[in-house]
């Protein structure tokens, strides 16, 4: 047998009428005298008792005008229950008209579904966790009821199982949502630390400057094993890894043999300026770095990828010397450090690409979102809050800076003999 959207046999619950007449009696005005409440209980009271109208028509309409036989009914009044309804983020208990069928079945009221769904319940909860409102503090973020009102699923308890639920829902959903309809050609990759946990996050940007938060992967450190794990999960959800994809990373040396052993020579690798400056400016005394930094970023600052190439040599063996620390780190990965100017990018589109900035900013609207967890139960926890924070952040994406030179990037990547790739390799 078919079944309504309501979930009763087709034909037996019917659409709820488009108007209702109500008839609100001058005592409800009462309820102004609570200061506390004033208009918001009088809007409560005065929709319970539309709600209760409406609850009625869908009543005389399946079980027809009260006190006049009709054999033919299909269905008969059969009292009142207890229910509850979603209204300002809680659930409020009120009065649910019953209705049976002939042989014996409960007949779900149209009207009294629509304002028992939860879905606003979900959406309120997800929102003000999301704006900073505590498991804690939920109740009293919200419109205070009248005197005497029951409410429920407003305690700490119950936000938080519904928040365990639906972000639980929500990560299924989103680790198993397929990529191949993204044009994705540059990905950024970095990792979120928090305490015995990283968790690598890779965010991905499209041949249109759109960013894509692509996956992420839960392990201990940024090594090779977990970046595989993340690069396997995308290329398995249909990314396409087999073409050049330029990869905007912070120098780890994990990473960098992950996308080697994944992706093969066409993976082309920008390694972070700002890491490699900070790395090499950390080996060196305080009287120094100012006129190091100048000097590296002077080196970087050229478009000219040999010049800028023969300027940090020349940097790394006055350094040699006196910290050879700092000249190690500076010759560690120097060509990757390049990359941008010999694919010849230049403006705002290199001035966003020559760091990992861009998914660091978004890796502070996720430490943002999950300032108020105080304790980390365990690992799963971590990636269900980090995950929900990810999915908020995205809402908040802008196009990529520089986006209107991304087709030229892609023209240079898609050549047939890049001198640049060779390098990279």
């Amino acid at each position: 047998m078919k079944k309504s959207r309501t979930g009763s046999p087709a034909g037996e619950a019917l659409a709820s009428p488009a108007v209702a007449t109500v008839q609100v009696p001058l005592p409800l005005l009462d309820v102004l005298a609570d200061t506390r409440t004033a208009f918001f209980g009088l809007c409560l009271e005065a929709g319970e008792q539309v709600l209760r109208t409406m609850m009625e028509q869908d009543r005389e309409r399946l079980c027809g005008p009260k006190n006049i036989p009709d054999p033919a009914r299909r269905a008969y009044r059969h009292g009142r229950a207890r229910g509850e309804v979603t209204l300002g983020g809680r659930r409020i208990l009120v009065p649910r008209l019953r209705a049976r069928s002939v042989d014996g079945h409960e007949l779900l009221l149209p009207s009294f579904a629509y304002a028992a769904h939860r879905d606003p319940l979900d959406a309120r909860t997800l929102e003000a966790i999301a704006i900073g409102v505590t498991t804690r503090k939920y109740r009293r973020a919200l419109d205070s009821l009248p005197a005497g009102r029951g409410e429920r699923a407003v305690s700490k308890s119950s936000v938080s199982r519904r928040f365990v639920a639906l972000t639980s829902a929500q990560l299924t959903t989103w680790l198993a949502q397929p990529l191949d309809g993204l044009d994705i050609r540059i990905v950024l990759i970095d990792g979120l630390h928090f305490r015995d946990h990283v968790i690598l996050l890779a965010l991905g940007v499209d041949s249109q400057g759109y960013k894509h938060v692509l996956a992420l992967r839960e392990g201990t450190t940024e090594n090779a094993t977990v970046c595989k794990a993340l690069l396997a999960d995308v290329r398995e959800r249909g990314l396409d890894l087999e073409r050049p994809v330029l990869f905007v990373i912070d120098g780890g040396s994990g990473l960098r043999k992950a996308i080697r052993e994944t992706c093969g020579p066409t993976a082309v690798v920008q390694r972070c300026q700002v890491h490699k400056r900070r790395n090499v400016l950390e080996h060196l005394p305080e009287s120094m770095r100012p006129r190091v930094r100048r000097m590296l970023d002077e080196a970087y600052g050229l478009e000219d990828a040999a010049l800028a190439k023969r300027r940090l040599t020349q940097v790394a063996a006055g350094l040699d010397h006196t910290h050879p620390g700092a000249a190690a780190s500076l010759r560690e990965g120097l060509d990757e450090t390049l990359t941008l100017q010999r694919l010849g990018v230049t403006g705002a589109l290199y001035r966003t690409l020559r760091s990992t900035n861009a998914i660091e900013n978004l890796n502070g609207l996720v430490g943002h979102f999950i300032r108020n967890v105080r304790r980390w139960r365990n690992g799963r926890m971590l990636v269900r809050w980090i995950a929900a924070g990810l999915r908020e952040s995205a809402r908040s994406f802008r196009r990529l800076r520089g986006h209107r030179d991304l087709a030229a990037l892609i023209r240079t990547l898609d050549r047939p003999t890049m001198d640049s790739r060779k390098e990279v390799a």
